[in-house]
């Protein structure tokens, strides 16, 4: 059934409704075609114990894509302040081809990406539009988590350049590294270096559709955008065919304007508006005002940018679950195409035919999956961040009262030479 069949099928039962006991008589009178048997969400169930249809949702792990086909899953919809139930910006788009590209991972977003139990070998390549914190603060736990997990390379960023050098993203991933230099240097140590690198692609922040990435059948191009000061850019990315635009933050601007037409899909950010940060959000009015409409983009201005460049379905995110209904009127207020308004975990499946919207069901506290690749051992000669006189405080009968466990550890997995035990002076093997 089309969606204006369906609006013709609420408008009938409606007019039906009022009717009251004519709306049998009124029933005849129907389109066969708009006469349709009451089915559970998803499709018949056929018997007591037979396998349901789907219900409109997107298990992890359990869905093949296929080659031409693009999953995104958004792993984090909100603001700065990321709450329990929303995450800040982050949305994975996962490939046909088995490429998964991360466009910004904002703060607490990593749950979110956890949660879908993809192994972080795979969770490699990081796109960043912009340094706000809620567009990149959980590249740590990215970082520090996947090295834990299992993950035996390292990271690559791609992000853009700044109006000063201490602007742009390889300054920020630098003193990065810097400011976590005791989480790596101990990591580095106990289990291997190489996880803990990251390698960045810097690119020029003013270039206009400039390809930053040419991989496996993906290309990614940045535009300028234009948010708070010189430096945060959109991204475009073409695959199979198909043309799928995020737009990072930005308000209204000329080569989004020009560069996203005609795209598959588009994500754009769409801010609540004054009165809500305002009442809401315990924004002063002078801030308020601004913030939603002078350095983001509010529904209406949404609404208009996509009208102009008539996607095949926008996505609106970057704001608070409560403020939905409003944003929804105020978009509608000038764009009547397809549209999502983006909540964490909310999947979208792209193809040439169309976009297919579920949410995904997902553990609550899911951990590391392991991918097929082991990491490299720790590196020899290493210098040990663990100076004599800490490591003098070692509790010996502890650490003897684990060695029967350890013992059957070492058995099962030979580990006989690489025994860490024997060098330490409270050692006593079991007897």
């Amino acid at each position: 059934m089309t969606g204006k069949h369906r609006l013709q099928w609420a408008s009938l039962l409606l007019a039906g409704a009022v009717l009251g006991a004519s709306s049998v008589l009124f029933l005849q009178y129907l389109p066969e075609s708009l006469i349709r048997p009451a089915e559970a969400a998803g499709g018949k169930v056929a018997g007591p114990n037979v396998e349901a249809p789907e219900r409109y949702v997107y298990y992890p792990g359990t869905e093949v894509l296929a080659e031409d086909e693009v999953r995104v899953i958004a792993c984090g919809t909100g603001m700065p302040d990321q709450r329990r139930g929303q995450a800040s910006a982050c949305f994975l788009f996962e490939f046909g081809n088995g490429e998964k590209l991360i466009f910004d991972i904002g703060s607490g977003s990593m749950r979110n990406v956890n949660a879908l139990m993809i192994p972080t070998e795979y969770l490699t390549k990081i796109f960043i539009s912009h340094l706000h914190t809620d567009h990149w603060a959980d590249l740590n736990a990215l970082w520090a988590g996947g090295w834990t997990s299992g993950r035996p390379v390292p990271l690559e960023v791609w992000g853009p350049s700044g109006q000063t050098e201490d602007m742009g993203t390889a300054y920020a991933i630098d003193h990065f590294l810097k400011a976590f230099n005791w989480d790596y240097q101990t990591r580095a140590f106990k289990i291997t270096p190489v996880p803990g690198q990251i390698k960045v692609h810097e690119f020029d922040y003013k270039a206009v559709n400039q390809v930053i990435y040419d991989q496996n059948g993906i290309e990614v191009r940045s535009i300028p955008a234009i948010h708070a000061g010189d430096g945060p850019v959109s991204f475009i990315i073409e695959y199979a065919g198909l043309k799928l635009v995020f737009g990072g933050d930005t308000s209204p601007n000329k080569w989004f304007v020009e560069h996203a037409k005609d795209a598959e899909f588009v994500i754009h950010e769409a801010f609540a508006s004054p009165g809500f940060f305002q009442a809401d959000y315990g924004q002063p009015p002078q801030l308020a005002w601004r913030a939603c409409c002078e350095f983001h983009t509010s529904g209406p201005a949404f609404g208009k940018i996509m009208s102009e460049i008539k996607p095949g379905h926008a996505v609106a995110y970057h704001t608070m679950e409560e403020a939905h209904q409003e944003l929804l009127l105020s978009i509608r207020s000038t764009y009547d195409g397809p549209l999502s308004i983006a909540m964490d975990m909310m999947v979208w499946n792209i193809t040439k035919e169309g976009v297919k919207e579920r949410m995904a069901v997902s553990p609550e506290r899911a951990s590391g999956v392991p991918g097929p690749t082991r990491q490299p051992p720790p590196e020899k000669g290493r210098p040990s961040p663990m100076s004599d006189f800490i490591a003098s405080g070692e509790w010996g009968p502890g650490f003897n009262a684990q060695n029967n466990m350890l013992d059957e550890h070492s058995r099962k997995y030979n580990l006989e030479k690489m025994d860490w035990r024997p060098a330490k002076p409270w050692y006593k093997p079991t007897e």
